[in-house]
């Protein structure tokens, strides 16, 4: 059997607060296969950006700390990897695309000079050729006239630009891991669309794994062969897309599943009611606490959820959710 590319056991985060010290993210596992694309799904403040900021070894200094766990990339334990390995490894082989590419990207410096800084940085490649490659890399996300764009500033493009901008930037040393959290995000759904085709492309020619964070389904099921399901820091279910939307095992997956809304054909139909998950996430005070924290929020809840945290519950194919009701659904 091949060792997967990523693999994170039993991962807690814990952040510094005003109210004291609470776990943003609490015992996930997950495995990133190579050439495999996954995607985390949750509402805001579920944790995704979180865990991902740990693997990249981003976490918000003198605030947030791995308290416990493991984090390994290709058998080499990340978690206490030295600050040098740590910026050899991030952008060289394991980037990530940041949200908001209208705020992500320094509007002082053209886009060339941003791209081609890291290639001086992680290739070690002169000026001239870190800005030829720079126009190269802006031809392969598909920015046309790339060669003449390269000098251009952020403020000069669009936002499917920018982001393809970033794509570029991540791709440029040709990582192992690409982390794309919300790619998406303030696009409109023609662009969103390209860039789907765009990341897809890549993978197929490089054979860059990438773990995508969303809270569209839609985008899930579109892009990812496996999903994770995250609340309030936690697994709440994880296993194949197609077999977690056909039959979502975890009331919260099935709630985020039935929020999508549907477009009917035909005019006979019946129409449906957009439905959507009560109540929202739980403060981080709740963080960490020994209980179902989606009980709250759940028409399938008993005394058991309120008292003890669900074990995982394991089903075919991979399928797994931490949930008491987990067969009944």
């Amino acid at each position: 059997m091949t060792e997967p590319l990523l693999k994170v056991e039993n991962l807690r985060i814990e952040l510094t607060t005003r109210a004291g010290v609470t776990p943003v993210i609490d015992n996930l596992s997950f495995e990133l296969g190579h050439g495999e694309n996954i995607s985390f799904v949750g509402e805001s403040g579920c944790g995704k950006s979180m865990t991902a900021l740990s693997i990249m070894g981003l976490l918000p200094e003198g605030v947030g700390r791995i308290a416990s766990g493991s984090i390994q990339f290709h058998g080499e334990e990340l978690t206490t990897a030295s600050t040098e390995r740590l910026r050899d490894i991030r952008g060289n082989e394991i980037s990530m695309i940041f949200q908001e590419p209208m705020t992500s990207l320094n509007p002082v410096y053209t886009v060339g000079e941003q791209i081609a800084e890291v290639l001086r940085a992680h290739q070690g490649l002169s000026k001239k050729a870190a800005w030829d490659m720079a126009a190269e890399l802006l031809d392969a996300v598909r920015i046309p006239n790339a060669k003449s764009r390269v000098g251009d500033y952020p403020f000069q493009m669009s936002g499917g630009q920018r982001q393809r901008v970033m794509i570029a930037m991540a791709l440029a040393c040709k990582p192992k891991i690409l982390i794309a959290d919300e790619p998406t995000t303030a696009l409109d759904v023609t662009v969103q669309a390209q860039i789907f085709d765009l990341l897809r492309d890549l993978r197929r020619n490089t054979g860059t794994s990438i773990i995508m964070i969303t809270h569209d389904m839609g985008a899930v099921a579109e892009m990812a062969e496996r999903m994770i399901v995250m609340y309030a820091g936690r697994n709440a279910e994880i296993g194949p897309v197609d077999q977690i939307i056909d039959r979502p095992r975890h009331p919260y997956t099935k709630g985020l599943i039935s929020c999508v809304p549907h477009i009917v054909a035909n005019l006979t139909e019946e129409r449906h009611d957009l439905t959507e998950v009560p109540g929202i996430v739980p403060s981080l005070q709740e963080f960490g606490k020994n209980r179902c924290l989606f009980a709250s929020r759940c028409n399938l809840r008993t005394d058991e959820c309120l008292r003890e945290r669900p074990p995982a519950r394991e089903f075919e194919n991979g399928q797994k959710a931490d949930c008491w009701h987990a067969e009944e659904l």
